[in-house]
């Protein structure tokens, strides 16, 4: 009888350390999978709790995800040249630690704070769990360990939004942080007594500058596009902010074309295969990043999901790519990358403009005919997609340069879910707000609680009615609230739209039938 091994079988084969090993690096990896996924479901319940507005609630995801994206090739660097083990822990003190700030943050200040330094820890933990992985197996065993690590994170990724979901839903949010401590703690006793150091003999001078001016653009565009709704695009700091932004990314490119040691070779772009991989990240991973932000907001506060319905509602995509993934894995070594990376997007395509269609439903009741053949669309899209990009992307490089390939393509994908939150924020915000004070003008109440209305909209989807408002004004506020965030969500369901359609776009133009390796793609 012919067929793969179960996991259990597979781990048995591995040496004591190698299972250790293993017991690690999934479990530092769950820390960073839970967080996000959880998180998301749990907005909601945290902007209630802490009073937090939409542009605040947009830096608590993006102050995490900034630093995360900007640092991440800087700590697979500093791992490879003082130790991995070493850099990996450092990154698990401080991610496990900002966690701790995060769970008993008590104003919005202080999480976003405790938001960005997790940011940070997770961008030294995140590359060293890979290069630790590989580092303790050989090449005969390290496919299996990469398919068991990938197999576990998927699950925590299934659990993550139900966790979020009846953690928000008891009041006990600040749980999805503090549950970070214990199970660093284990990672922490692990790693120190059962996984020995390793470092990598051949790595090169840290690009100091590269990860300087990486961030500053990444700060600067991003803070321009989140706070200008609020300060308007006009504003001399909003204008100051996006040109330091744009002129500092300028910077990072220069240098990376000029250093001996860049973070980011250019040198890799020049197959077509790897840049058309690369765009068809930005845009794909973009535009779920961008919009699955959203998605809980519209179900919990205006679809009146609750929390845990609200994370289970999020399973039939969640199911769809992690099934459908490994299946495409087998179907690209037979047939290629480039067709299920034009067909994958199209799909994911039309399940964000489906997003679009339906305005108000009736709740959990119309999800079957509503949100449920959207997640699905969106599932079978990412499905077909996932696996066959990392295969392009990886399969375009020299064996040599795999290691640094794999960190651009993860690096780009987090820094598209980072402007994608800014960008889709902003547009948000204003597509809310003009509405907002458009019709505000046809409403017969005060100046004063037209204030207090608009006061409220700065909340976005959790937005409140006045109590003072007679009751027929209430319902009026309350459906404008609403029919306001429709507006503005459905714009985001359109940009994601087009921007998976171009991610298929890109595929059809860049993507060889073949991966192309050339001598050009080799680092000197």
């Amino acid at each position: 009888m012919t067929g793969k091994s179960s996991p259990a079988v597979q781990i048995s084969r591995f040496t004591a350390t190698q299972k250790w090993t293993l017991l690690a690096t999934i479990l530092a990896s769950s820390l960073v999978f839970i967080d996000s996924t959880a998180l998301n479901i749990a907005l909601p319940a945290l902007q209630a709790d802490l009073g937090i507005s939409a542009t605040q609630l947009l830096w608590v995801i993006n102050g995490y995800a900034l630093f995360l994206s900007a640092l991440l090739l800087v700590g697979g660097s500093l791992g490879d040249l003082y130790g991995r083990n070493k850099i990996f822990l450092i990154g698990l003190g401080l991610f496990s630690l900002s966690s701790l700030f995060c769970g008993i943050s008590q104003t919005p200040l202080q999480l976003i704070i405790a938001r960005s330094f997790q940011g940070v820890g997770a961008a030294l933990l995140t590359p060293g769990s890979l290069s630790i992985l590989s580092s303790q197996f050989g090449s005969d065993s390290r496919g299996r360990a990469i398919g068991l690590w990938s197999t576990f994170s998927a699950l925590t990724a299934v659990f993550g939004p139900i966790l979020g979901g009846w953690l928000a839903g008891m009041g006990w949010w600040r749980i999805i942080f503090i549950i970070n401590i214990p199970l660093s703690l284990i990672v922490l006793i692990t790693m120190l007594a059962k996984v020995p150091e390793s470092s990598n003999p051949d790595a090169k001078k840290l690009d100091v500058w590269g990860a300087l001016w990486v961030t500053l653009g990444l700060v600067g565009i991003t803070y321009g596009l989140i706070e200008s709704p609020k300060q308007g695009l006009g504003n001399p700091i909003i204008i100051t902010s996006l040109i330091v932004g744009i002129l500092a990314l300028m910077a990072f490119i220069r240098v990376e074309y000029t250093t001996k040691h860049p973070m980011m070779p250019l040198k890799l772009f020049r197959s077509s295969t790897f840049s058309g991989g690369n765009l068809l990240t930005l845009f794909v991973y973009g535009a779920l990043g961008g919009a699955l932000f959203f998605l809980p907001l519209n179900l919990i506060q205006i679809q009146n999901y609750s929390e845990i319905y609200a994370g289970m509602a999020m399973l039939p995509m969640i199911i769809s790519i992690a099934s459908i993934s490994p299946l495409m894995g087998k179907y690209v070594d037979k047939r290629g990358v480039r067709l299920p990376l034009i067909i994958g997007p199209m799909f994911a395509s039309a399940g964000f403009f489906l997003f679009s269609t339906y305005g108000i439903t009736q709740g959990p009741a119309d999800y079957w005919q509503t949100f449920f053949i959207s997640f699905c669309l969106l599932g079978v899209g990412m499905g077909i997609t996932v696996a066959p990009l990392t295969s392009a992307v990886m399969g375009a490089v020299s064996p040599n340069n795999a290691g640094i390939a794999s960190g651009i393509n993860n690096t780009v994908a987090r820094a598209a879910g980072v402007l994608a939150v800014a960008l889709f924020g902003a547009l948000v915000l204003f597509y809310f707000n003009d509405s907002i004070e458009n019709e505000l003008g046809h409403l017969k109440i005060s100046e004063t609680m037209k204030n207090e209305i608009r006061l409220e909209a700065s909340k976005f989807a959790g937005a409140e009615v006045p109590t003072l408002l007679p009751e027929d004004q209430k319902i009026v506020v309350k459906n404008l609230f609403n029919a306001s965030f429709i507006l503005a969500f459905n714009r985001v369901a359109y940009t994601a739209s087009l921007l998976t359609f171009l991610g298929g776009l890109m595929a059809l133009i860049f993507i060889h039938p073949k991966p192309e390796i050339k001598s050009m793609d080799v680092l000197e």
